[in-house]
């Protein structure tokens, strides 16, 4: 399994469109390209929001998937509106998962 962390910035008075537009993205990311599904953690760090996706390979992560939905294109282009800044912090193997869902 493959991980991408991800560090998004927010502009100030932005988070709550920031929170509804990523939800849009990462659905269509989950239906339509493969992945596990991802999860957006607050940090300590004001403004800043980390997410976490699952990916059952770094391939399948890497891969030109052509998302074209005007749903889709209007979230992501919200997402942008956003943000500060945005970078993927880690991009992680999974050696060991000891993860429990209860």
């Amino acid at each position: 399994m493959f991980i991408a962390i991800y560090e998004f910035e927010i502009k100030d008075g932005m988070k709550a469109s920031f929170r509804e537009a990523w939800l849009e993205v990462t659905k269509v990311i989950y239906q339509k390209c493969g992945s596990f599904g991802s999860s957006l953690h607050v940090s300590d760090k004001p403004n800043v929001l980390v997410g976490y996706a699952q990916w059952p390979s770094r391939e399948q992560w890497e891969k030109d998937h052509n998302l074209t939905g005007e749903q889709y294109q209007k979230a992501r282009e919200e997402m942008r509106n956003c943000l500060v800044q945005s970078k993927t912090v880690y991009k992680l193997e999974v050696s060991d998962d000891y993860l429990q869902s209860t």
